[in-house]
């Protein structure tokens, strides 16, 4: 399992945490979580991840927001975000960053794992 893609899951909510990282574990993908975008920055892994899940609600920095810094950075990472405030502002902010793949709470595993198959192709 080590050559298994690393997903980084960023999200506020330490439950939806752990069911995303059960559920991709259960796929055989390897996973990180955090507590929100700060703690993901500190950590210093976004170039080792191949995904980045991330929440957009969270305090400090919001998934657009850390996409937005990936970007600055120049951290190409495929980044997946995930809310339950899916707007057209939204969906186009994502759009304007890069992020190709919005989906709504309550996750459907089946459409999320479709966009990792589609952001990681070697999967």
């Amino acid at each position: 399992m080590t050559n298994a893609p690393l997903i980084a899951i960023i999200d506020d909510d330490a439950n939806v945490r752990e069911a995303l990282a059960d559920l991709l574990e259960s796929y055989g993908f390897r996973t990180s979580t955090f507590d929100g975008a700060p703690s993901f920055l500190s950590a210093q892994v976004a170039a080792d991840c191949q995904c980045i899940i991330t929440d957009l609600q969270m305090a400090n920095m919001t998934g657009i927001q850390l996409a937005q810094h990936l970007v600055s950075e120049a951290v190409s990472t495929p980044i997946i975000l995930i809310t339950a405030f899916s707007t057209d502002a939204v969906r186009r902010a994502a759009a304007a960053i890069g992020i190709s793949h919005l989906l709504p709470k309550p996750l459907n595993p089946v459409e999320l794992l479709a966009c990792i198959k589609a952001v990681l192709p070697s999967v």
